[in-house]
């Protein structure tokens, strides 16, 4: 069955009335949930094998049958190694329809049935009795619930359920205990992540957003791989400390806690960003660890397992302060039933902290709701600023009427302290409005800009005082964007105000260009990859359901990623494969690009990474992509503000690096769909 659903083009910014299956809402969600990355983690996986076995051992070698509960069961792959291991009988709980479906098909296919039990619910609605989902109670718990905050998803009510309705008292646990690490830093390029940073244009110092007490922004955590963000980026002013453990053997509360690690400063500077990570210990004993740490904190990083369904967490402090090389300090983690928040108290503060428990933090200056964290970077990045500051230099007049098209940007404030004579902005929503009116207002600027929350469309020569635009400008950056390319939004608005242009109009950005090449991932391969047989169990029934579902639309498509967390090495030249020109209107002919890129480096192409980047003058571009040049072995740096496109290969293909072999491209821009469709194909010669 098919229905009519409105999805809002983040191109074109119409809101189109397209045809979707009702099955299209979990297709996506299956194609983008990554679960052969899990399946793919071997130290995950066999840290798990283990910890199962001994749990087994402990109860038989108690004379008991082995009933084990395996919540989020997935694939059901923990509950097949709990049999292999000797358990009697498994009870699985899989709330996802469809994953209980294909646990279901993987469970038969490996000869488990008649000793597993798929239960497709959530695990606080499964009953205990004769005519209940589990007949008993089991003695050994098994569960995969955990995020890269280790809470997020709901583990420690789930837990509390379990143990109050579902386990034996005593129980055995795999994981049996969970164990949280931070460590204090200092970051310029953390931190920029987290606050508006005072900004020199024209001589003129910009202060962010007005001072009536620092703002202690959205407590939401960072995820990221932390492995890739280098040691000589930050400073530690303290020693890694555990914060907390969590024993899953026992019944585990949800309810508010707080817990502090006091330690003496081993450098002075500013207490800005905590460092934090978990291990896994799969026995009671700890010596089966499973640790999520960063490769830096390995002797030898390139052995430390890689995993993207759990990262590493950055904790922004409510405020930054001044610490003292030998200090004495008190770092304090909170948390609820599903996320943490940090706070750093000084010997003088102690005797009211201990009194109040730190608050959670929360956003006072409403920019933490309208710019998320790669936003603040590249508000915050100076040199991406002086290439926007110089290309509107060369642009202004002091006649200049200017109008702004981006979301939550400065670039008309900018304008006015470069003098042009009337500046005007265009705003998606009144809360972004808010932002800019508060840094204006905070630098005595209030009115300088006249902000308008209205679409293009509508923008009338009288919202502009009766005179026309001379320069027309955009950073571009709409915070509805995924790919790159949804920035062309930015033409559809050159487009819709064609009319209300000067003949002589400055266009800024001029035109931006779509990059492509075909690279080799390090590791991020592996959540398109398929398993195939996964720690001696057949799992294919997941791997069809995972291209089924990609197949359905996905697998055409690319799909957004920040490559700078995901190193890759570039196998063909980087290469411009189409242009935009914004000078001139949207056309209304598709726009199409075909060519070939020979492989100049060998390796294994696993797909193909593409960006924008955007000519705001003759002579000064900015890159959503590639930040610098492609080193002589194909190692890329990528910007860290904008997310890439990734168009992975079904299978991946080999390159001699002879340029024999290559990739052959082709795409087209629909400008009545705001799309591109593009297709590639790997040619040997």
């Amino acid at each position: 069955m098919k229905t009519f659903c409105g999805r809002a083009n983040p191109t074109t910014g119409a809101l189109d009335w397209v045809e979707e299956s009702e099955e299209y809402d979990y297709h996506q969600e299956i194609a983008r949930s990554c679960y052969a990355d899990m399946l793919h983690d071997h130290d995950r996986n066999l840290k798990y094998y283990q910890g199962i076995r001994a749990a087994v051992g402990r109860v038989k070698a108690r004379g008991e049958k082995v009933i084990v509960l395996d919540i989020g069961t997935g694939t059901g792959l923990l509950s097949m190694m709990a049999l292999t291991a000797g358990a009697d009988f498994c009870f699985a709980v899989e709330v996802f329809k469809p994953m209980a479906e294909a646990a279901q098909s993987i469970v038969k296919k490996n000869g488990f049935s008649e000793k597993i039990k798929i239960i497709n619910k959530h695990s606080t609605d499964v009953t205990v009795g004769p005519d209940g989902d589990m007949q008993m109670k089991a003695n050994v718990l098994i569960t995969e619930l955990f995020d890269t905050e280790l809470i997020g998803e709901g583990a420690l009510p789930s837990y509390a359920h379990a143990h109050q309705n579902l386990v034996q008292e005593g129980c055995e646990a795999v994981p049996h205990r969970a164990t949280v690490y931070a460590q204090l830093v200092e970051s310029e390029l953390l931190w920029s992540w987290a606050q508006l940073q005072p900004v020199e244009v024209a001589g003129t110092r910009l202060v962010p957003l007005p001072t009536g007490g620092p703002c202690a922004g959205a407590h939401a955590v960072c995820d990221i791989q932390l492995s890739q963000v280098p040691p000589h980026s930050f400073t530690p002013l303290g020693p890694l400390c555990t914060m907390f453990s969590v024993d899953f053997s026992k019944p585990v509360s949800s309810a508010y806690q707080s817990h502090s690690s006091q330690f003496v400063a081993q450098a002075g500077g500013r207490a800005q960003v905590v460092l934090s990570w978990w291990d896994l210990d799969m026995d009671p004993s700890g010596s089966i660890v499973c640790t999520m740490a960063p490769s830096w904190t390995y002797k030898q990083p390139k052995t430390a397992p890689w995993r993207d369904h759990w990262m590493q967490s950055v904790y922004f402090l409510p405020v930054e302060s001044s610490v003292s090389d030998g200090e004495e300090l008190r770092l304090t983690v909170c948390h609820d039933d599903y996320s943490l928040w940090y706070s750093l108290q000084s010997p003088s503060q102690q005797g009211s902290q201990s009194e109040a428990a730190p608050s959670r933090p929360c956003c006072t200056c409403q920019a933490h709701l309208v710019w998320n964290r790669a936003r603040f970077g590249e508000l915050n990045d100076r040199r991406r600023t002086e290439s926007y500051v110089s290309a509107l230099r060369s642009v202004l007049r002091e006649d200049s009427v200017c109008l702004g098209v981006s979301d939550g940007s400065l670039l008309p404030v900018f304008a006015h302290v470069l003098g042009a004579k009337k500046v005007y902005g265009l705003e998606n929503s009144r809360m972004s409005e808010q932002v800019i009116e508060q840094v204006l207002e905070a630098n005595s600027m209030k009115g300088a800009v006249e902000l308008l929350e209205i679409r293009p469309e509508q923008l009338s020569i009288k919202d502009l005082g009766g005179e026309q635009i001379s320069v027309l400008m955009g950073e571009p950056y709409f915070s509805t964007s995924l790919l790159p390319w949804h920035s062309l939004f930015f033409w559809y608005c050159r487009t819709a105000l064609a009319g209300l242009l000067r003949p002589d109009a400055a266009i800024l950005p001029r035109s931006a260009t779509l990059h492509m090449a075909a690279v080799e991932f390090q590791d991020l391969w592996r959540i398109r990859a398929p398993c195939g047989t996964c720690e001696g169990f057949d799992v294919t029934p997941m791997d069809e359901m995972v291209q089924r579902s990609l197949d359905f639309r996905e697998s055409r498509e690319a799909e957004p990623h920040p490559l700078w967390e995901y190193p890759c090495r570039a196998l063909t030249p980087p290469t411009a494969v189409m242009t935009f020109d914004f000078t001139q209107c949207v056309p209304q002919q598709p726009i199409s690009s075909q060519g070939s890129l020979p492989f100049t480096r060998i390796g294994r192409c696993h797909g193909v990474a593409l960006w924008m980047e955007y000519h705001l003058t003759d002579d000064i571009t900015v890159s959503a992509g590639l930040i610098g040049p492609v080193s002589e072995q194909g190692e890329c740096e990528w910007s860290r503000h904008r997310k890439q496109g990734v168009y992975f290969f079904r299978s991946p293909g080999e390159s001699s690096g002879d340029g024999r072999a290559s990739v052959s491209y082709s795409f087209t821009f629909k400008p009545s769909l705001g799309d591109i469709k593009m297709d590639f194909s790997i040619e040997a010669q």
